[in-house]
């Protein structure tokens, strides 16, 4: 039962493929590490900051309003390294942190994403299964 001093666990309910958002430097730098560990905010907070597909463009107005470039990276999680919990953040809503990093093993893509005249980011279709990316 989940509560909420309660995280959530990953379970196979849960969608296999989430999706991180970052500064194409700090991109960079993971490719360069061979992981990604997280950014300043990550480490601050104790976990590296997911999504589900229907939460990635909320979490980019939110958070992601000024960064540019940005880059869109599709994670499998079953390939990650520590804990993937889901656990309630905005709105009540689960999100998934993980307590651990991202080997370039479980990417299975980093896209930078366009922005229209508008400056508004112009996002792919995304999904929850590994096998639609």
């Amino acid at each position: 039962m989940t509560t909420p001093d309660r995280p959530e666990r990953a379970n196979t309910d849960r969608p296999r493929l989430v999706y991180r958002l970052c500064h194409a430097d700090d991109w960079q730098a993971a490719v360069r590490a061979g992981t990604f560990t997280g950014t300043d905010v990550d480490t601050r907070d104790g976990f590296v900051h997911l999504s589900a597909a229907d939460q990635v463009e909320e979490t980019a107005r939110r958070h992601y309003a000024d960064v540019r470039p940005l880059i869109l990276v599709a994670v499998d999680t079953a390939r990650v390294v520590g804990d993937l919990r889901w656990e309630r953040s905005r709105d009540g809503a689960a999100f998934p942190h993980l307590y651990g990093s991202i080997p370039l093993e479980a990417v299975l893509s980093a896209l930078p994403l366009a922005e229209d005249r508008d400056h508004h980011l112009i996002f792919p279709l995304l999904t929850n299964t590994p096998g639609d990316v």
